[in-house]
């Protein structure tokens, strides 16, 4: 058991938490949410002992081991691999080289060797004869070959860094596991690979994550930061949020009594139990809901952008072509071979192994890169609007809110451009601020009130939910949902593509899958698997 009693900090006079008394038990994964600022990351590192607060304590159980999801990507560049994956569970690390420092000795005297008895008693009992080959299976599983794990870390690109360092965290089954934002730069399979290993995981996990889809199937309680306190609730985020969100409709339901209101929620709860069926923690899950007292379920004083597109025209049967696409960077070929039509009603999820070729793509869509052959003909109804994966060249110059959205916009009226910024939660004075000073999320709410202003019929979103915190990420999840018109993406989360794609196309170097059906069905589909080992074949990678 992992205990915080009384736990306060404070940054001068801004209190980021206080009287914070909570208990995380073993068998259960608690998901920290929070607006941006809110200090989820902040409250990890006090649990880990990376920073201390101004009052309270965290207290483990004695002899129980933590271990974290090292933010240091740098950290371990001199060790191989494999050294670095071992070295996340320091006792057992501390004992192999004591012991190799010892059988090293040439002078060995018996007091080495009663303490070398001693040592290999403690190595037996870590399950030290099999520390290497867990290691590798682990990083194995998560897309780390045989062929690198000796190899030095500093050698390896961010992406392969980052799952060594998840697998140096994961190694070892710590009792007490804490993770910060843990799927970023994995593919899908891999987070799928890392849900069932959580799901199965006995003991305490506490995680940071924007990722909707991931925490709905590893957590089975969220820890909601809010008005400088922290609580614990039983379910996954969707379970909060519709709950939360059911407890705000009905706190401002006057007329509703209160009978009435206690056995709304108590069905809400039965209808989620019986949902929850499908997912990995099932049992465990539908009994903790089941149990559930009602006046846990209170609403949330989050603020969520109102997030709504719609079309100046529909748009017409010519919408796009895209002829026999392809794009070399260099000695890279980024994709080939691309031939497909959008269709009325196409919601499009663009899926690649390589991120880089998928934000490319979806320039070259925009025109504002030039592909290396192949074309692509757009409709003369369409009107689109793009959200880059990069919009610093939309916030260079140093002019007000106010006057930044005024550029993109027919109706130029002040109280109208209001309107559009106070929806994406940009009011009074905040919608004097000067556009070149914004936060990442900032900016790409800014991008989103830009076109929503436009009432575009085709949207092109490269990786629409990078920066937003999860109120914003729900909110652009509903409003794409909502939305009438065309949409191509790419995203990385799992949610917003099986709620809002009916199409996936996944584009490799040498050609293209393209099948209208869920993302899930996708997934899940062999005959898609062995066509995609037959593309990656020809560029020599394993699928």
């Amino acid at each position: 058991m992992l205990t915080v009693s009384n736990v306060a900090l404070r940054y001068g006079k801004r209190v980021l938490f206080e009287d914070v008394n909570l208990k995380f038990t073993s068998g259960n994964c608690y998901g920290i949410i929070g607006a941006n600022g809110a200090g989820k990351s902040t409250f990890l590192k006090i649990i880990s002992g990376e920073i201390e607060p101004n009052s309270g304590s965290v207290d483990m159980e004695p002899g129980k081991r933590m271990a974290v999801l090292s933010q240091n990507h740098f950290a371990f560049d001199q060790y191989p691999v494999l050294q670095t994956v071992l070295r996340g569970h320091q006792k057992l690390w501390s004992i192999m080289e004591e012991k190799d420092a010892l059988y090293a000795k040439e002078d060995f005297s018996d007091a080495d060797g009663i303490r070398a008895s001693e040592l290999e008693g403690e190595f037996a009992e870590l399950d030290g004869w099999n520390a290497e080959s867990d290691a590798a299976t682990i990083l194995s599983n998560l897309g780390i070959e045989e062929s690198i794990h000796e190899k030095l870390t500093g050698e390896l690109s961010g992406t392969q860094k980052v799952r060594v360092l998840l697998a140096q965290c994961l190694f070892g089954n710590p009792d007490v596991l804490l993770m910060d934002e843990p799927t970023n730069d994995l593919d899908v399979e891999t987070i799928r690979w890392l849900e069932d290993f959580l799901a199965g995981f006995e003991n305490t996990v506490l995680v940071v994550s924007h990722d909707r889809h991931f925490l709905d199937n590893v957590c089975t309680h969220v820890c909601d930061i809010d008005y400088s306190r922290i609580k614990i609730f039983t379910g996954n985020y969707t379970f909060w949020y519709q709950s939360s969100q059911l407890a705000l409709r009905q706190r401002n339901d006057q007329n509703k009594k209160a009978e009435e209101k206690k056995k709304e929620l108590q069905e809400f709860i039965a209808r989620f139990s019986a949902n929850v069926a499908k997912s990995r923690q099932a049992t465990a899950r539908k009994k903790m809901l089941e149990k559930l007292d009602i006046e846990e379920i209170q609403p949330s004083t989050r603020r969520y952008p109102g997030i709504v597109f719609r079309q100046e025209r529909e748009v017409g049967d010519q919408i796009l072509t895209v002829a026999d696409l392809s794009f070399k960077n260099g000695k890279d070929l980024l994709f080939s071979n691309l031939n497909f039509t959008v269709n009325k009603g196409d919601k499009i999820a663009f899926i690649s192994r390589n991120t880089v070729a998928l934000n490319t793509f979806f320039k070259v869509l925009w025109g504002e890169e030039k592909q290396s052959s192949g074309e692509t003909k757009w409709g003369v109804t369409v009107k689109n609007s793009f959200l880059p994966n990069d919009n610093s060249e939309f916030f260079k110059k140093p002019i007000n809110l106010i006057d930044w959205l005024r550029q993109y916009s027919t109706e130029k009226d002040e109280t109208f451009i209001r309107g559009f910024l106070g929806r994406m939660l940009f009011s009074g004075e905040e919608t004097l601020k000067m556009c070149n000073v914004l936060s990442g999320g900032e900016k790409v709410r800014c991008m989103l009130s830009k076109m929503m202003i436009q009432n575009p019929n085709v949207l092109l979103l490269d990786e629409p939910t990078n920066h937003l915190d999860l109120e914003s990420i729900q909110a652009l999840n509903n409003g794409l949902v909502e939305y009438s018109g065309i949409i191509l993406f790419h995203s990385h989360d799992q949610e917003v593509i099986s709620t809002i794609a009916n199409r996936i196309i996944e584009i490799t170097p040498h050609g293209m899958i393209d099948k209208y059906m869920s993302y899930e069905e996708y997934a899940e589909d062999e005959g898609i698997h062995e066509r995609r080992k037959e593309l990656y074949a020809k560029e020599g990678v394993s699928a």
